[in-house]
């Protein structure tokens, strides 16, 4: 559908500032803000002070982080941290429409290996319109489109029937942490967008991810005469087999929204650790990895189920029958979450991406990893993914993202925004 635009989304439109939105995501991107790094909270500060300049009303606190690790529905976090500053935001004044948050996360992934980089991860390169770094794409680009959008709707004098918040959050990479206690905190709205990196389609759920550790025991003895001795490598081994078979049970017929993903919900070790001497048959071994967690399924189903797989690989072999090995569930624990069906937020997102830029009709999908929608879902507030980018950059050394794919999805978002609050 396409509808004639109002005056006020017309000056609003106009208010887009497409050159700050290129200074503004080469600011961000030069903070290094890797999750649990002193400059994940310096860009915290930095924010706030952005969102303080737009007019908006500012809660920036730092987190109780033994009070959230407490709660039972802590999510969990991996990488190890002192501080975790949590940032909310609102407008002022406001009638009695409704809130829609605007919500992003600050941290990113470690840069791996820099010779696989052009250059500097965390020094933007800029080719016409592409720009390079860590972050790019997942998911900086996704803050500046928030804090354009809210720039462009304050500079335009729009007289809003509700409130438009702001939620920047730390620690979503590893869990959810900064989702978590700002939900805590009391802040929240009547409906979230999150401007994870999408490729042009709506994303309205997510499979969820739970973090495992499997320890399995061997008999040490000297490399010379291994056959005295059991290598916890060799032991590891049927496990590991077992492992992919329950991974490919567990993506048979998987629900419609996932039926793009050649393995919607993966399941993979990411890291093995063993031995101690080169010339010592081991005895541990410790695997890590992440099994995903189909969409509506209950996280502890989906850890019994890798639970019995790995009991069974063990009840078929006569050392782990003597030696079972451990299952534990540490780091960061994602649920799955998606949005309802009847809910007008997909079709507000498509008609203001209709009257915005134009072009087909967003496509709606599901992602095959966790992220804070399921924290927001869980807590009532009706939420999706829209945002510049495409997330197979993500993560590796091509990261990248288009000014121009910000600045398209800047509009939509200042229209969907003024659509949801309302008008005065």
């Amino acid at each position: 559908m396409t509808t004639t635009l109002t005056a006020t989304e017309a000056d609003a439109l106009a208010a887009v500032d497409e050159a700050g939105i290129a200074r503004t995501l080469l600011e961000l991107l030069a903070v290094p803000s890797v999750t649990g790094s002193a400059a994940e909270s310096e860009l915290q500060h930095l924010l706030a002070r952005r969102l303080d300049a737009v007019g908006l009303e500012v809660d920036l606190w730092a987190m109780d982080l033994p009070a959230l690790r407490a709660d039972a529905e802590f999510p969990g976090t991996e990488a190890p941290r002192d501080e975790a500053w949590g940032l909310a935001a609102v407008t002022p004044g406001g009638g009695d429409g409704p809130t829609l948050v605007l919500q992003g996360h600050v941290d990113v992934v470690p840069p791996g290996d820099p010779a696989q980089w052009r250059g500097d991860p965390f020094v933007p390169t800029v080719v016409g319109d592409v720009v390079h770094a860590r972050g790019a794409c997942d998911m900086k680009a996704g803050l500046v489109a928030n804090l354009a959008a809210l720039a462009a709707i304050r500079a335009s004098g729009a007289r809003l029937r509700g409130r438009i918040a702001a939620h920047f959050a730390v620690s979503e990479e590893d869990g959810g942490l900064g989702a978590f206690g700002t939900l805590r905190r009391g802040h929240t709205g009547d409906a979230c967008i999150i401007t994870e990196p999408t490729g042009g389609a709506l994303v309205t759920a997510n499979a969820g991810a739970l973090t495992f550790r499997i320890e399995v025991a061997g008999k040490a003895t000297h490399a010379s005469t291994r056959d005295a001795g059991i290598s916890a490598i060799d032991a590891y081994l049927p496990i590991h087999a077992a492992l992919a078979r329950l991974e490919a049970r567990r993506n048979t017929a998987p629900d419609p929204l996932m039926s793009d993903h050649a393995i919607p919900y993966a399941l993979s070790v990411g890291r093995l650790r063993s031995g101690d001497w080169a010339s010592s048959v081991p005895d541990l071994l410790v695997a890590e990895g992440r099994l995903g967690v189909r969409l509506d399924e209950d996280p502890a189903q989906a850890r019994a189920a890798l639970e019995s797989c790995v009991a069974e690989a063990a009840a078929a072999n006569a050392w782990l029958r003597a030696h079972p090995p451990t299952v534990t569930w540490p780091g960061g624990q994602f649920a799955s979450g998606r949005l309802a069906p009847d809910s007008p937020l997909r079709d507000l997102m498509r008609d203001a991406h209709a009257d915005a830029v134009g072009g087909p009709r967003l496509p709606e999908r599901g992602a095959p990893y966790g992220s804070d929608l399921r924290l927001y879902t869980a807590a009532g507030v009706p939420t999706l993914h829209f945002g510049p980018g495409d997330v197979r950059l993500a993560h590796g050394p091509r990261e990248q993202v288009r000014v121009s794919e910000i600045v398209a999805a800047t509009r939509v978002l200042v229209l969907a925004t003024l659509r949801a609050v309302g008008v005065r």
